[in-house]
């Protein structure tokens, strides 16, 4: 009996020793592991014309630039009017600033920079919108497309994606020209036109002229994530996240071969049947969750700023990545992070309730994690459909994921510094994109792609994105010329 209770004591010791060296590593990691923030003054606050700059933006919404992937003119008229728009609005900016359409409605401006030998950079952003879905324009609180400034805000379908961005850049250089400024470097402008349908004839075609004249960016500053509040747990301060990397974009079309007939007389097989086990196989063998690249370099850099448990967490992935992957997998945003994504988007199948169709085709969206490839995606489907009768087929546009930017460059540092000094009260971290952007397009001509807005939003204000009720503050548009311009005379000044 008392050498059992020895052994037993001595379990409990060790038990006990173990536990306080588990938590000895866990506090070393959490007391080392530092703030990564730059201590940055704030810049002076840059006089600007609210109720002008939101008037020209409140206009410019007005124009219905819906883009169409299979009826590309569809809104070509309402293009040539924002480009009307733009001209008249930016006087100044147009007499400094050359212009070029490209692809029919994609606008290049170039202002050329007084050293020819400094690297150019280009700020991207589009001038195509979604449609509001419908049936929904009645929910809207003002007009989609009236261009409504109401309760301290701009209304209306594109104030946020992407003109809010495209407006702020030019009231920014519009400013900037009058005061007779000039950039030491090359600034491109680079307003793509279809981007909402993935941007394969516009800012696909804007990069390939800049290429064509042997152009090579310093970096790419195109729309992106966002300055988040109150959205990280245990975050106390706002999140400033600069998508450093983005998800690729694979589209694929499923079709589930049968023959066609009666509805009396049905096989064990239909193609409908086929086609609804395999998609419910899809939903329930997703791709693995992986924290790796910008994610885990998110993660690393946002830690030290993070209060109590989630500190904790934070700091030793090592054990806490599990806990942390099931805390993600609630929710689709969290999910998209660590992810690559399986969306089923379209179902076609039969015309007559007593008919026997011979196909049925969905469509299926994944969004690529860095490191997965159109090609990993296909074979995953493949294996997981398991049905010869099933064929599967990629859709135009389909992009692996781009080049990762690395976070030690002078670019990245300046682009840092810059958010720091307009908005000093956030915390800057890179991050990963979850959706597809213009800036794609740009990997052959640059090895730096940031995707960054400057909007500050909240867990309401991301259900408005491709949503209802889409707005941007003036409060917040005013900051976002801030922004362009600090960037401009950081980056060209």
């Amino acid at each position: 009996m008392r050498r059992l209770l020895k052994i037993i004591r001595n379990l409990l010791l060790l038990v006990i020793a173990a536990i306080i060296v588990l938590a000895g590593v866990l506090l070393l990691n959490v007391f080392t592991h530092g703030s990564r923030q730059i201590q940055v003054a704030a810049a002076p606050r840059a006089l600007v014309d609210q109720q002008g700059a939101a008037i020209r933006l409140s206009e410019a919404i007005r124009f219905q630039t819906i883009s169409n992937f299979l009826n590309p003119e569809q809104d070509a008229e309402a293009l040539r009017a924002l480009r009307a728009h733009i001209e008249k609005s930016f006087p100044a900016f147009h007499a400094a600033a050359g212009r070029e359409v490209i692809a029919g409605h994609s606008l290049l401006y170039t202002w050329e920079g007084t050293d020819p030998k400094a690297r150019p950079i280009a700020l991207l952003a589009h001038q195509d919108v979604v449609p509001v879905a419908p049936g929904t324009e009645k929910d809207w609180q003002h007009p989609p497309y009236d261009g409504v400034i109401a309760d301290g805000f701009i209304w209306g379908r594109g104030s946020w994606d992407d003109k809010g961005n495209l407006y702020s850049m030019l009231e920014a250089a519009e400013q900037m020209a009058k005061a007779s400024f000039r950039p030491k470097r090359t600034v491109y402008f680079a307003f793509g036109h279809d981007e909402e349908v993935a941007g394969v004839r516009g800012a696909k075609a804007v990069a390939a002229t800049l290429a064509s004249r042997g152009v090579k960016l310093d970096f790419v500053l195109d729309e992106g994530l966002l300055i988040t509040e109150g959205i990280m747990k245990g975050l106390d301060k706002p999140a400033a996240l600069v998508g450093v990397a983005e998800k690729g974009y694979a589209t694929l079309v499923l079709t589930a071969h049968s023959t066609p007939g009666h509805s009396s007389m049905p096989p064990r097989q239909t193609a409908i049947g086929m086609m609804s086990a395999a998609l419910a196989r899809l939903e329930d063998h997703r791709l693995p969750m992986q924290v790796r690249g910008a994610v885990a370099e998110m993660f690393d850099t946002i830690a030290p700023e993070m209060s109590g448990f989630n500190r904790v967490v934070l700091s030793n992935l090592w054990l806490f990545k599990p806990l942390l992957l099931r805390e993600f997998e609630k929710t689709g945003p969290t999910e998209a992070m660590v992810r690559t994504t399986t969306a089923l988007t379209i179902f076609n199948a039969g015309d007559k309730d007593n008919v026997l169709p011979g196909n049925a085709a969905a469509t299926v969206n994944f969004r690529l994690l860095p490191g997965d490839t159109q090609g990993s995606v296909v074979d995953h489907v493949r294996s997981t459909v398991r049905n010869d009768r099933i064929s599967v087929e990629p859709f135009p546009g389909n992009t692996d994921p781009p080049p990762v930017t690395g976070t030690e460059s002078p670019s990245f540092k300046m682009l840092n510094r810059t958010i720091r000094e307009i908005f000093p009260d956030v915390v800057v971290a890179p991050g990963l994109m979850v959706a597809a952007t213009d800036s794609r397009h740009f990997a052959e001509i640059t090895d730096k792609i940031f995707r960054f807005s400057p909007v500050r939003a909240n867990s309401d204000d991301l259900k408005r994105f491709h949503g209802t009720n889409e707005r941007l503050s003036i409060e917040g548009y005013a900051d976002m010329i801030r922004f362009y311009r600090r960037l401009i005379e950081n980056s060209a000044g």
